[in-house]
């Protein structure tokens, strides 16, 4: 456990007032519900707390200059109206269910770039403190990890990802932000893209993938022709994800020499 005083907010000076964030350990899947707790103790004299606000959020890169590069994903609610006593300590909980959409930190057990953090913010008396981030651990779902597996065994391995505030045209979206993942051809296989551009579009059934060869442009619509397929979360065991690859990747090759 580690305590961080908080900042007044536009300001400096001290604060009579601790607070420590602590997210469940390990990972959370899309779709499942996260946990944790907000630590609280008054240091010089007693507090009395005016609420307790958590954002979970995710570092994008804007698609215009002067937009925000953090986009809110959810405001896990809590119980932070009470009085502390100088030395005293609480714990309150919190959870949240994640939307389906959220980006991904790491597939298959490793990180991927995507960052999705935790902000506190504790008012207080009549001012209000603020807390640094915590990182939030987000793994693929079983359904993401299979598909990742079939471009893998067909020589695309994931080399990183961009999260970005950007979204596919006519699509319904939870959050407001789009995760493309970038796949490198380690083969070298002839007349294949050497580069693809993936990406999900996830909710309680299944998934809407998208893949094209990988562009500069930033926007969606000026980068080349992406082919789309629908997977869902029951297909897992039923259906040949490295065949499906195999398809995906030369349709996305004709699609990119036509």
């Amino acid at each position: 456990m580690v305590f961080r005083r908080l900042r007044r907010i536009g300001g400096g000076g001290s604060v009579p007032l601790e607070v420590d964030t602590q997210v469940a350990a390990g990972f959370v899947r899309p779709g499942e519900t996260l946990r944790g707790e907000v630590l609280v103790r008054a240091v010089d004299s007693d507090v009395q707390l005016r609420g307790i606000e958590l954002k979970l959020f995710a570092e994008v890169k804007p698609s215009y200059d002067g937009a925000d590069t953090k986009e809110t994903i959810c405001w896990p609610s809590t119980n932070g109206y009470f009085k502390l006593a100088k030395g005293e300590e609480r714990r309150v909980p919190f959870e949240q269910r994640l939307p389906w959409d959220v980006p991904l930190t790491e597939v298959t057990g490793q990180a991927v770039g995507a960052v999705v953090a935790m902000s506190t913010k504790v008012k207080y008396d009549e001012a209000e403190g603020v807390g640094d981030h915590d990182l939030v651990h987000i793994a693929a779902l079983p359904l993401h990890e299979a598909i990742f597996d079939a471009f893998a065994a067909e020589g695309y391995l994931c080399d990183a990802c961009e999260v970005t505030d950007d979204r596919i045209p006519s699509l319904e979206y939870g959050i407001y932000l789009t995760q493309t993942f970038l796949l490198t051809d380690r083969v070298g296989t002839r007349g294949r893209p050497p580069q693809l551009e993936l990406t999900f579009v996830t909710n309680r059934v299944g998934c809407e993938i998208h893949l094209r060869r990988a562009a500069p442009a930033q926007d969606w619509e000026d980068k080349p022709a992406a082919a789309s397929w629908v997977a869902a979360h029951h297909d897992l065991g039923r259906t040949d994800f490295t065949a499906e690859a195999r398809e995906w990747i030369d349709l996305v090759g004709k699609l990119s020499s036509a």
